[in-house]
């Protein structure tokens, strides 16, 4: 076969999966590309930086892998009221009412800022009561990290919202690449400014802190002056964030709230189930840190897909095109799906030199084996319906349902299965991971079935 039929028959592909009235497989390559770009970098970032940090010890590594699983549920909720901007702000665009997609985008970053202060005031202040409740019976050593681990983290929050939601709107009307842009301008000073202070300095948990409230603050102020200076798409003007339009919030809070609510159950079911880890012992700590680092690698394009179905199909819903919209999210989660083959046949050849960045303790080496094998062979038919469908019916403003089945599948079954399989059950971490894959089919069952209804298109969420 010819380098011209290769590209024909590619051509044919695309076009009758990824084109419609909405838009054409070229715009939406356009935007799939640097949110994969953007993501194989973060999750390459955390790799190094998990793997950096395992220098200073067990301790060290378990510390910070027990408040980032706080972090993750904390930062997630930023995310989550982004997000509600980037539906708001992409059905505008699909809409072609350019003033309102900059009221919208103001109204996201306003309000994802104000949230983000107080949150972090109050872990700063609650600090030590915080990890008393979660994580008070780990060792003292991995507690004393923690504690300076969790302050620092909790003084980078504002500088992190703010970049989420700039990029959030950005991803909204499509400029992928400027929001890839920030996230590597944010997540490479983080890099580096770890490799100096972590290996080169030694300054253990201190030097991570110090790095991550840089990258986020100087992130931030570029994702400003960015949109103040050289943006044209949104027609952004600082006294935008000074002015607050209660039916814009209104517009955003309907999906960021719900979203929000999800990621906090959802995170808070993570937290919970780190505590039941934490009565496992240090090394099953550190087990699951190092098969959370490099599960994140197989979900690096699945990743990416999640988040480019919001701008996709937000853009159909403020056309009305329904039908686009079914097409569109029917051919996300298959290539998501396949995606995941294709990252395991890259990454499981290489396990062994992946597994040693982290200096593990030899006992331990089998278990992460046993916990990837499972989790990467589950994610196939599973991950994808689970992740990608209810990104796109949010998309369309269904986000009420899309939180409630997140919530009550988290508790119902990751939690109370995680339990059973890995403390009342003699599976420990690797039961802990088994009920994660069990969820998930949960998840994916009710999605597709809502999918194949009507009712998660019949919302309005824009005039």
């Amino acid at each position: 076969m010819t380098l011209a039929n290769v590209k024909s028959n590619l051509n044919v592909f695309f076009n009758k999966h990824f084109s419609g009235e909405s838009m054409n497989y070229k715009t939406v390559i356009s935007i799939i590309i640097p949110i994969l770009v953007d993501q194989s970098f973060v999750v390459c970032m955390n790799l190094l930086n998990t793997a950096m940090i395992s220098s200073s010890g067990v301790s060290a590594v378990s510390a910070v892998n027990m408040v980032d699983s706080l972090n993750i549920f904390l930062v997630n909720v930023f995310i989550a009221v982004s997000t509600g901007g980037t539906v708001v702000v992409a059905q505008y665009k699909g809409s072609g009412n350019g003033p309102m997609v900059s009221k919208a985008a103001a109204g996201s970053i306003t309000s994802v800022f104000l949230l983000a202060l107080a949150i972090s005031l109050t872990i700063i202040g609650l600090h030590n009561n915080v990890l008393d409740l979660l994580f008070g019976k780990a060792e003292a050593a991995v507690l004393t990290n923690a504690r300076i681990y969790i302050i620092g983290s909790a003084s980078s929050y504002c500088g992190i919202a703010v970049e989420e939601a700039v990029c959030g709107a950005l991803r909204g009307v499509g400029e992928t690449k400027s929001s890839l842009t920030l996230s590597l301008i944010m997540n490479g000073i983080y890099v580096l400014l770890n490799f100096l202070f972590i290996n080169t300095l030694h300054m253990g948990v201190y030097g991570m802190i110090t790095s991550m409230n840089i990258s986020r603050y100087f992130a931030a102020v570029c994702a400003i002056i960015y949109l103040i200076k050289r943006n044209t798409s949104l027609d952004f003007h600082l006294r935008n964030l000074l002015t607050f339009d209660l039916s814009m919030l209104k517009r955003i809070m309907f999906i960021g709230i719900p979203f929000a609510a999800e990621q906090m159950f959802f995170n808070g079911g993570k937290i919970l189930t780190q505590t039941f880890i934490v009565s496992l012992g240090t090394y099953a700590m550190a087990t699951n840190a190092i098969c959370n680092s490099i599960a994140q690698l197989f979900q690096i394009p699945a990743n990416a897909l999640s988040l480019s179905v919001v701008t996709v199909v937000g853009q159909c819903m403020g056309k009305r095109n329904i039908k686009d919209a079914r097409k569109f999210i029917k051919s996300f989660i298959f290539l998501s799906s396949f995606s995941f083959m294709v990252m395991f046949a890259l990454i499981m050849p290489f396990y062994r030199p992946l597994v040693s960045l982290f200096h593990p303790p030899e006992e331990i080496i089998p278990t992460i084996f046993i916990i990837l094998i499972i989790n990467a062979i589950a994610q196939i038919p599973l991950w994808s319906a689970s992740f990608i469908t209810p990104s796109a019916l949010r998309a369309a403003g269904d986000s009420k349902f899309t939180s409630m089945v997140s919530m009550l599948s988290m508790w119902l079954f990751r939690v109370v299965l995680g339990y059973i399989l890995g403390i009342l059950l003699p599976f420990g971490i690797v039961g802990v991971w088994v009920a994660m894959d069990c969820e998930w089919g949960v998840r994916a069952t009710i999605f597709l079935l809502r999918y194949k209804g009507k009712k998660w298109y019949q919302h309005h969420l824009i005039d």
